[in-house]
C-alpha cells in the first residue's frame, strides 16, 4: 500500500449551511470541525507508507472515523 497525501477540502457552504438547519442546537461532530479543524492529514501517516503499491484510502479520514466510532455510546 502506497499513500499519495491530498489536502482535506473544506465543507463546502451549503452543506454547513443544510447541517445547521439540521441541526439547530448542534452537533458534536459540527462543533469538533468547527473548533478544532482538521485533526489528522494524511502527511500525518506518510512515513508508515511505502511509496509504491497500490493507493490506500485516507488514512487521516480512517483515524478520524475511528476516534468518532470510539465516542458513539454502544
Amino acid at each position: 500500500m502506497s499513500v499519495h497525501p491530498h489536502p482535506i477540502r473544506p465543507v463546502p457552504e451549503e452543506t454547513a449551511r443544510i447541517a445547521r438547519l439540521v441541526f439547530p442546537k448542534g452537533n458534536r461532530y459540527i462543533t469538533m470541525r468547527d473548533e478544532i479543524g482538521v485533526l489528522f492529514t494524511d502527511d500525518d501517516f506518510s512515513e508508515l507508507f511505502s511509496t509504491l503499491g497500490q493507493p490506500a484510502v485516507s488514512p487521516g479520514q480512517l483515524a478520524m472515523i475511528c476516534i468518532m466510532q470510539f465516542i458513539e455510546p454502544i
